[in-house]
């Protein structure tokens, strides 16, 4: 019961405060939307998927053409191989010398290359974000064509890489998105103003009410002296 007594108090101690939540609520809101707007770089990115299949000689060799368990196994081998290889310093100037972008820096462009294996499958998701779209789109589709076409092929000397997917130019920024942005500054805000509150309510030590002498002291009331005035002043 005592339990049910002070969620009410504090529910009380709320509503008395509700401006002020809303104020600061509305505040962050403002601060979210002034931030994902200025303050976010807009970045943008495409993704471009390969596939590793049963390369050309094998089908020659094979007449039923059909795919054994142990190319499967050997070609998800191959996956955490090849996407080391897209990042490879041999790659990556190739791409920027086909694409004759020699001021950009292979480091920089490494660390915006993402490759994932997609779990028991032969497939790999090659990704790049720059915050130009049509660069991120040129230098993904120049990462697969330059991995599947020239390294795989000099380097295993098979033929068993294929562009599932091409790469496609951005519309949209990927790392934007003002409702989500503004609503997570808006929580945060409603979130500080009511624990600030009640941490102040906690630290209150003042009697306000007749019910908070009798939950200090224990003891019953019995009487209340009312506000008097007094020569015009309201005198307690």
């Amino acid at each position: 019961m005592e339990e049910e007594i002070d969620l009410k108090e504090l529910f009380e101690v709320f509503w008395k405060k509700k401006a002020i939540i809303i104020l600061v609520t509305i505040l962050f809101a403002i601060i979210g939307l002034g931030y994902t707007k200025y303050f976010v770089v807009p970045k943008y990115k495409s993704a471009t998927t390969l596939l590793l299949a049963q390369n050309n000689s094998q089908s020659s060799m094979d007449t039923t053409n059909e795919i054994t368990q142990t190319d499967i196994t050997l070609n998800q081998k191959l996956v955490s191989t090849y996407g080391v290889l897209v990042k490879s310093k041999n790659v990556i100037g190739q791409v920027l010398q086909n694409l004759n972008m020699p001021n950009m820096n292979e480091d920089e462009v490494r660390k915006n290359i993402s490759v994932k294996a997609v779990e028991d499958t032969q497939v790999i998701e090659i990704t790049y974000v720059n915050e130009n779209p049509k660069i991120a789109y040129l230098i993904t589709a120049e990462l697969a064509k330059v991995f599947s076409e020239k390294v795989v092929v000099e380097i295993y000397n098979i033929n068993n890489v294929y562009i599932v997917d091409k790469a496609e130019l951005a519309v949209e920024p990927y790392n934007v998105n003002h409702i989500k942005d503004i609503l997570i500054f808006a929580i945060g805000g409603f979130g500080l103003s009511c624990a600030v509150i009640f941490i102040f309510s906690l630290f209150d030590t003042t009697v306000k009410t007749q019910e908070d002498v009798e939950k200090k002291t224990g003891l019953s009331v019995l009487a209340q002296i009312p506000a008097v005035k007094i020569g015009g002043k309201e005198d307690e």
